[in-house]
């Protein structure tokens, strides 16, 4: 097993289902003044976050993450949960004044996502140095700003590689935190969305983005993903999915699917294949981290889905 250094949010989430489809909703020339409430379904809290999202994924696929955040005064469950993965939380800081982050997601009919994030003990940025050695590689993913700036700084001094995914944390970066975190990067990740404000708000296009950065993975829900190098790119097809009940967390699991591959040195386009494959596991069931498959159940899923054998 590698050890995997995974820098983000953990959090309670609060899913909440809307039948119908956000875009009926928004008048075009009212977008100045948004004023809208949704009928949902109750909500269901699950276990969730950046961080927590990203080490369950990694510890499904036999390997060893050591999740960089901070928690509040009522993660007893969420600790007892990660101890039971094999997830070592004695790296994660523990605020005693303040609850877990909550975050709070309405998803509609056709998957497209609202979210509202309340940081609680995520805002208080992690107090101990990061041991870069002691990993194979790390994954900096949304969640405490000054982590966002910190921990890649910490990456490039002991040169330790790393992605960069910076997520739901876009809006709260500034361009030059978002360049600096994007700087020396194994790999940059984003949905399309996310990869399109990244692009408005540094002002670098594609080709900018890969001036600073060594690939940038796109993903596009069931249309699959985009693997950009300076080589080129690659379009890696989606697996299919049986039963879609819940995008939230596909892409975390999507990206510790590929962190397996690059950790064992495959070809990038192999590493999106394995993304896809651990992230329609995760949209078949309810919540991030409720998800299960051995290694084995893996392997036959991605020979079933792309005609070649595993490679891990």
């Amino acid at each position: 097993m590698n050890r995997v250094l995974v820098s983000g949010s953990l959090a309670y989430d609060r899913i909440m289902d809307f039948p119908g489809e956000f875009k009926d909703h928004f008048l075009p020339d009212k977008l100045h003044s948004i004023s809208v409430s949704f009928a949902v379904a109750a909500p269901v809290e699950q276990l969730g976050g950046t961080g927590g999202n990203i080490a369950y994924n990694l510890a499904l696929l036999e390997e060893t993450a050591e999740i960089l955040g901070t928690a509040g005064n009522d993660f007893l469950h969420y600790r007892q949960r990660l101890l039971g993965l094999g997830i070592d939380p004695e790296s994660i800081d523990i605020v005693q004044d303040l609850p877990t982050s909550a975050a709070f997601i309405i998803t509609d009919a056709k998957d497209n996502q609202i979210s509202a994030f309340s940081g609680a003990a995520g805002f208080r940025p992690y107090s101990r140095p990061v041991e870069t050695a002691r990993y194979a590689a790390a994954i900096v993913s949304a969640g405490n700003v000054e982590n966002m700036v910190s921990v890649p700084e910490a990456c490039r001094a002991g040169g330790l590689p790393f992605f960069y995914d910076p997520g739901q944390q876009i809006v709260a970066l500034s361009k030059e935190q978002i360049e600096a975190g994007l700087t020396g990067a194994a790999a940059v990740f984003g949905n399309d969305y996310e990869i399109g404000l990244i692009k408005e708000k540094t002002g670098l296009d594609e080709a900018g983005l890969l001036s600073e950065s060594e690939a940038v993975v796109i993903t596009y829900g069931e249309q699959g993903s985009r693997i950009l190098t300076r080589d080129g790119e690659t379009r890696v097809p989606s697996v299919h999915a049986e039963h879609v009940l819940d995008p939230t967390g596909a892409g975390d699991a999507y990206r510790a699917g590929f962190m397996k591959g690059y950790l064992a040195k495959l070809p990038l386009p192999v590493c999106g294949k394995l993304g896809s494959v651990a992230g329609a596991y995760a949209v078949e069931r309810y919540g991030t981290q409720n998800h299960e498959y051995s290694l084995d159940d893996f392997r036959n899923r991605y020979r079933a889905a792309y005609d070649e054998a595993c490679p891990v």
